[in-house]
């Protein structure tokens, strides 16, 4: 593998900044409280975590040690993570609200780690997936969610005659 310059260093951070804004875009528009700055700074701080394990793997090698593994770090990033996102899930009355904010921010974090270790493509691939899931596909569950309330306002109000005779 070949040193990182401080240019690479800087693309990778403009990238996982501008994929944590993009993913953050679309919970701002949802006046979800893990917005713009929120995603962009997961995004941002998992690159920078996973470069800093890098940088660290690249001095280690240069020394003559043999023995670093630049995965420890971000296995520790998916953890620390996981942590933040639980916080914003709530339960409420029977009802659980956040899950999503959650997950993608757990996801914002994962492609902020790809792009910290130079998997452009994928990062990349990952970000438009995620945007897609977060809208388009939020209509699809809308329906599928109303066609689903709507049978069940059926089933009901048939055992409710049952019950009345």
């Amino acid at each position: 593998m070949d040193d990182l310059s401080n240019v690479e260093l800087l693309q990778r951070l403009g990238l996982a900044i501008l994929a944590g804004l993009l993913l953050g875009l679309e919970r701002e528009w949802r006046r979800k409280a893990a917005g713009l700055r929120t995603h962009a700074l997961v995004a941002e701080g998992a690159a920078l975590f996973m470069m800093g394990s890098l940088l660290l793997g690249e001095q280690m090698r240069a020394a003559g040690s043999t023995g670093y593994d630049p995965s420890r770090i971000g296995s520790t990033i998916v953890q620390g993570v996981g942590f933040i996102a639980g916080g914003v899930i709530l339960a409420r009355h029977g009802r659980i609200s956040g899950l999503t904010t959650a997950v993608d921010i757990w996801v914002t974090a994962a492609i902020g780690m790809l792009i910290g270790s130079g998997f452009y493509f994928l990062a990349i691939s990952a970000t438009i997936v995620t945007v897609v899931v977060l809208g388009p596909l939020r209509i699809v569950e809308s329906r599928v969610t109303r066609s689903k309330a709507g049978s069940e306002v059926e089933e009901d109000e048939g055992q409710d005659d049952r019950n009345a005779k």
